[in-house]
């Protein structure tokens, strides 16, 4: 993150000794890129080096779907069954080298600690709220944030009332796009949002507390569980640039413009080879001759997802609240027959989605498998000789980002 941040105490140089009653507190340098990207210090009660007890480790299964036929598909995601915690209970649908896409419906309460030793995490909040405690310090999140988690952030849930979540998990950077900031790393004026709607750790907890406690690392493809005879939050202070920290999808500003904008004006956060955009409510195209809709286009290099997550999707027949679309590439897609001539005239759009972008094939799971409805690719066809599709009715929201299908 290109700000800087501290909570707690710390010294008033790096690397000099910071004691708490006598004791020699444990500096961590927790950065990126060796010693040049952005990095965190941390001083912690006990050397975070220190493990009581290994137990075993868990690889991770994936159990591929290779489909028959290369088409466009639609997976209903709503219904699926609730299980697990916001770890074990993520359920993968679809990944790559650069991106592993799950869902997550959590019912139990996390009894340990977790730590991504691979990779960043974006957890979209579709519904739910609650508290993410860290080494950082405390992460509060509401229904619409994407909590984004550093790799090496220790941390858990106290989660509050039934839960709903769209993770992404990759081996890259989680970054704000480049082109949305300056030399300096500060977000520009004519970025869809700013470094007020970034919401950091809030409170730091020091916790001293002495006894067993697990925490899970995902490592080298597997996880890996560490026992400790200390309570992982024993930060007594931080600073830096790298922590945990939450962006509402209601504070992303949409960009607009007289006539159609295209994806990347929703793009949110840039990762490695993929993309993830926000489609917010927003006014369309102003001029008088625009076709308020997208156009139809090829994705050539690259695979798009779409998880909605709100609103009236009148403009696509079958698709819902919780409904992922994925249009693989090498086939064109775009509006349904007779959408374009329905979309003239209409002014703004009041649907919510999270599109991914990739630029690598994504691979599918059994478990999408069992959410495909087998038809989605027929969607353009339906219809088509009367030029209408009449499962589209009049609402502005036919003009939106569904018919970006």
């Amino acid at each position: 993150m290109p700000f800087y941040q501290r909570l707690g105490d710390v010294p008033r140089k790096r690397h000099i000794q910071f004691r708490e009653n006598g004791t020699l507190l444990t500096e961590e340098v927790m950065g990126l890129e060796g010693f040049t990207g952005n990095e965190s210090i941390l001083y912690h009660l006990q050397s975070p080096c220190r493990v009581m007890e290994l137990d075993g480790f868990q690889p991770i299964e994936r159990k591929e779907w290779v489909p028959d036929q290369h088409a466009h598909r639609h997976f209903a995601t709503f219904d699926i069954k609730p299980e697990g915690d916001e770890i074990n209970g993520r359920r993968l649908l679809m990944w790559n080298n650069d991106v592993e896409i799950s869902l997550c419906r959590p019912t139990t309460k996390m009894d340990y600690f977790f730590r991504n030793g691979e990779g960043d995490e974006v957890v979209f909040v579709h519904e739910g709220g609650g508290v993410v405690e860290t080494i950082f310090g405390d992460v509060p999140y509401k229904e619409g944030d994407y909590v984004v988690i550093p790799r090496g952030t220790t941390y858990r849930f106290a989660a509050e009332g039934p839960q709903r979540y769209l993770v992404f998990e990759t081996p890259g950077l989680i970054e704000i796009p480049r082109r949305y900031r300056n030399q300096y790393g500060q977000i520009m004026e004519g970025a869809p949002y700013y470094h007020r709607d970034i919401h950091p750790p809030t409170e730091l907890h020091t916790v001293r507390e002495k006894g067993e406690f697990p925490v899970k690392v995902r490592v080298r493809g597997g996880y890996q569980t560490y026992v400790v005879d200390y309570h992982p939050f024993d930060v007594v202070g931080w600073d830096g640039f790298v922590f945990p920290w939450t962006f509402s999808i209601h504070d992303f500003e949409p960009i607009t413009g007289r006539i159609h904008q295209p994806p990347p004006s929703h793009q949110t956060f840039q990762g490695q080879n993929f993309v993830i955009c926000s489609f917010c409510p927003r006014k369309l195209d102003f001029d008088p001759e625009a076709v308020p809709i997208p156009y139809h286009h090829s994705n050539l290099q690259s695979e798009e997802m779409i998880y909605y997550v709100s609103g009236n999707f009148g403009s696509r027949k079958g698709v819902e609240v919780g409904s992922i679309t994925l249009h693989p590439s090498g086939l064109p897609h775009g509006p349904q027959p007779g959408l374009a001539e329905k979309a003239i005239g209409l002014h703004e759009t009041h649907e919510l989605a999270v599109m991914c972008d990739t630029f690598n094939p994504l691979k599918l799971t059994r478990f999408a498998k069992d959410l495909d409805d087998g038809v989605y690719w027929q969607s353009w066809y339906a219809n088509a000789e009367s030029g209408v599709d009449e499962s589209v009715d009049g609402d502005a929201s036919g003009a939106g980002l569904t018919s970006h299908l």
